[in-house]
């Protein structure tokens, strides 16, 4: 029986992120090779010209430091189309104006209430930099859309929309929703009532705007331009929910992903879409049969550092 070998990792031959995920798909080593071949996936599908590449997430990233990692994505124009949820905006656009802190998962959470903080795992967002400043600034930005007669809008139109309006802040650079803005990278966002931005199109809605409308419909167009119109495609997707299933859903419809990287935490047992790995949707014609394709245990704010600098390396 013929076999790769394992080899060990070498230190001393490591000069870049990109050496360290080159050594660890041929170390072995459980997840390690996963990441190295999922380093792999990703460089094809970036240099694949034929290939639209759709980036798809969760909000809680955003509360992190890796919202950077996902920022330069954005910025360096490698995803073609974002899929998240209305909480990657209230993050993102929160933390142009306010900070979020360090903490702890033991934390006494009683008492957090009591001072005014929320507590995200081990990151802590006070009020004042979370639903305070998102309903001074949104508020704001949806009335000026309406007086300018704006009644009917997607949800990428109105996060280019809430990007336009970072142009004047200091640290708008930072921001995922200013870099989808600038380069018009569609942000699809299928649940957009589900966060503080979403309450506030809900409040001003409810508030005398009847006639103003979040139209999702205008999205699932934008989404089935993207998937017709691709020769191949491919997707990042980190964690579940539906950011992922959106993704995959509409790639049924073209036969399946070309390109396929999933990280995630969650068990496979319990039957979840977040737990249900890639090869799961081959059975559903939303991921090809020859496709390229792994699936990732582990935590995204671990891998996906190494991972997007390694690509970086080879781009």
């Amino acid at each position: 029986m013929k076999r790769e070998v394992v080899k060990d990792i070498d230190l001393n031959k490591i000069n870049s992120i990109k050496d360290l995920t080159d050594q660890m798909t041929l170390s072995g080593g459980y997840v390690a090779k996963k990441v190295g071949d999922g380093c792999h996936i990703l460089e094809s599908m970036s240099k694949d010209k034929e290939c639209k590449r759709i980036l798809s997430f969760p909000a809680s990233l955003v509360a992190t430091g890796t919202r950077g990692i996902i920022k330069e994505l954005v910025k360096r124009r490698i995803f073609d189309m974002i899929i998240t949820t209305t909480g990657t905006l209230d993050h993102d656009i929160a933390r142009v104006y306010r900070d979020y802190y360090h903490g702890s998962f033991e934390m006494d959470d009683k008492k957090l209430h009591q001072e005014g903080v929320n507590r995200e795992g081990n990151v802590l967002i006070p009020n004042e930099s979370y639903s305070e400043i998102l309903e001074e600034k949104i508020r704001g930005i949806i009335g000026e859309l309406y007086d300018k007669g704006i009644r009917d809008i997607s949800t990428h139109e109105i996060v280019w929309e809430f990007g336009k309006s970072l142009e004047g802040e200091k640290n708008k650079e930072d921001s995922i929703t200013y870099w989808c803005y600038k380069n018009k990278i569609p942000m699809v966002i299928p649940g957009p009532l589900d966060g503080s931005v979403g309450w506030q199109l809900y409040y001003f809605w409810q508030d005398g705007h009847k006639d103003f409308n979040i139209n999702v419909m205008k999205d699932e167009d934008a989404i089935s331009d993207f998937i017709y119109s691709a020769d191949k495609t491919g997707a990042l997707m980190i964690g579940g929910g539906i950011s992922k299933h959106h993704t995959i859903w509409w790639n049924q419809f073209r036969g399946g992903l070309d390109y396929a990287v999933y990280i995630t935490t969650a068990p496979e047992w319990d039957g979840s879409l977040s737990g249900a790995r890639i090869r799961e949707a081959i059975s559903w014609g939303k991921v090809k049969e020859n496709a390229s394709f792994i699936t990732i245990e582990g935590d995204a704010t671990v891998i996906l550092p190494i991972m997007i600098g390694s690509l970086l390396k080879s781009l």
